[in-house]
């Protein structure tokens, strides 16, 4: 499965589609990057005379790329329409804010994947090599 069918089968669409790219993906983890555009609707209230992207975007970024990319790539012919993915738990750690026009890579490692749950270690890293947010996030897929 490439990587553009990988993004095509999230089932997201703008504006809530966090995933621009997928560079690097196998078995154990996966690596991709967004860009927060700065008419992305949350920042016109969240710090509204100097615009922050919320923390609960920055850990659905991470959702999104390393946990739900991942995970359909795990399931490969068997992910379909019907299955079902839900967010399980996070534990996150926030380190540096994300502003608008950054751009973000995630590279999540799997810890495990095992009865339909997948559970990954995560980190957000910014266009200076800072890591700006890193923990844990599990979830299930289910057909």
């Amino acid at each position: 499965m490439t990587h553009q069918e990988i993004i095509s089968k999230l089932p997201y669409s703008k504006p809530f589609l966090f995933v621009d790219e997928l560079t690097e993906i196998n078995e154990n983890g996966v690596k991709g990057s967004f860009t927060f555009n700065e008419n992305l609707d949350f920042y016109t209230g969240h710090f509204k005379e100097h615009p922050v992207t919320p923390g609960v975007i920055l850990t659905e970024v991470m959702a999104q790329i390393g946990l739900v990319c991942l995970g359909i790539y795990l399931l490969d012919n068997t992910f379909n329409k019907n299955t079902s993915i839900a967010l399980t738990s996070t534990s996150i750690e926030f380190i540096k804010a994300v502003f608008p026009n950054e751009k973000v890579t995630v590279v999540s490692e799997k810890i495990y994947f095992r009865f339909g749950k997948l559970k990954c270690s995560v980190k957000m890293i910014n266009e200076k090599d800072d890591v700006v947010c890193m923990g844990e996030i599990a979830g299930m897929m289910i057909n």
